[in-house]
């Protein structure tokens, strides 16, 4: 099983969030420990790791959309998520 964790940033921002946005964000990081490269790739710099977005919509959230973006390492069979992206 993958472990999927929040940077100190994405935790900081998770903090921010409406309850239900939270749960929402939430259910991402669950569901890649399960199934890691979920999402849309983005160039990453970093050899061994893939990064990779996932877009919330608001009718997932219950309030503003929200993009989770995230490194997968294979290696480490780990995903450690680096940012979340609220909107207005």
């Amino acid at each position: 099983m993958t472990h999927a964790f929040y940077s100190d940033a994405a935790e900081k921002a998770r903090l921010d969030l409406s309850p239900r946005e939270r749960a929402a964000v939430e259910d991402v990081r669950l569901s890649l420990e399960s199934a890691p490269g979920r999402g849309e790739s983005v160039p990453d710099s970093g050899p061994g790791s893939s990064s990779y977005v996932v877009e919330l919509l608001p009718e997932e959230t219950g309030g503003r959309g929200i993009s989770v973006l995230y490194r997968y390492d294979g290696a480490l069979d780990a995903a450690l998520i680096t940012y979340l992206v609220a909107g207005p």
